[in-house]
């Protein structure tokens, strides 16, 4: 496929114009014009790129890019690295931070809604949008689950332990959950009449206010959380569209 087909594939897939984001969406290291062998991954740190090298790669699709607001422009040290091994082997790079958080088949969130057997009727945890552009997701379990039940299936759901601020004894039937680092959101998911809110980080305030609100508060990690659209994204375009495209997990406890 060309480097250009590609690129209208995934943008047309993920529609990164509808977000304003914290780094471009789209090509941000060009590569060579034609693409067959794709890595997907969560962050393009060195060992992903290396990994990619080593498998063949023509392009890295992950979910942190580069070029971030507020990050320095100079392209030197680490970054220097990351950019001149990604063209000296002629490798793509493509990012999709927020568009990857909220497609509602191929995102972060809806791998992670679906996990957990969440009902396919779901809602957005931030109300005044759309559930395409929304980056958290409220849904129901098919049963109230125990606490500790709950705990145990997003465990399952995310291949870790997870950090669970338990407020009361009572039973889990409404989840929120926005993946990554949005432990900000949860008074949203309070408003939105959730029993737990989860995300994959936690600041010291989240677990006040998680007492406070009276709202089930569980930190599953942000990388842990953010694997589900690599991963579906490496499936889409090799089931979908019969590439070669792998999923490469670089282990980060964060």
């Amino acid at each position: 496929m060309l480097r250009s087909e590609f690129k209208q594939l995934l943008d047309l897939t993920l529609s990164p114009h509808r977000f304003k984001d914290y780094a471009p969406n789209g090509l941000q290291v060009e590569g060579k014009n034609n693409i067959t062998r794709v890595v997907t991954g969560v962050t393009a740190c060195q060992a992903l790129i290396d990994a990619a090298i080593e498998y063949g790669a023509d392009a890295i699709v992950v979910h942190h890019g580069y070029f971030w607001k507020n990050e320095a422009p100079e392209i030197t040290g680490i970054k220097y690295r990351r950019v001149s091994a990604l063209i000296k082997n002629d490798i793509s790079l493509f990012g999709y931070h927020l568009p990857l958080d909220a497609h509602p088949v191929y995102g972060n969130n809806a791998g992670l809604a679906n996990a957990l057997g969440l009902s396919a009727k779901r809602r957005p945890l931030q109300a005044n949008l759309p559930l395409e552009e929304a980056i958290g997701v409220v849904g129901e379990l098919d049963q109230a689950l125990t606490v500790e039940a709950f705990k145990c299936l997003v465990e399952k759901s995310v291949g870790r332990s997870v950090l669970l601020e338990a407020v009361s004894d009572k039973h889990i039937k409404t989840v929120a959950l926005c993946t990554g680092g949005a432990q900000g959101y949860i008074e949203q998911a309070h408003q939105a009449g959730a029993d737990v809110f989860i995300t994959g980080e936690v600041s010291e305030q989240t677990i006040h206010l998680a007492r406070e609100l009276g709202i089930h508060f569980i930190a599953a990690g942000h990388h842990a959380t953010e694997r589900f659209g690599a991963q579906a994204i490496a499936a889409f375009l090799r089931d979908e569209h019969g590439m070669d495209a792998v999923f490469i997990d670089i282990d980060n406890p964060a």
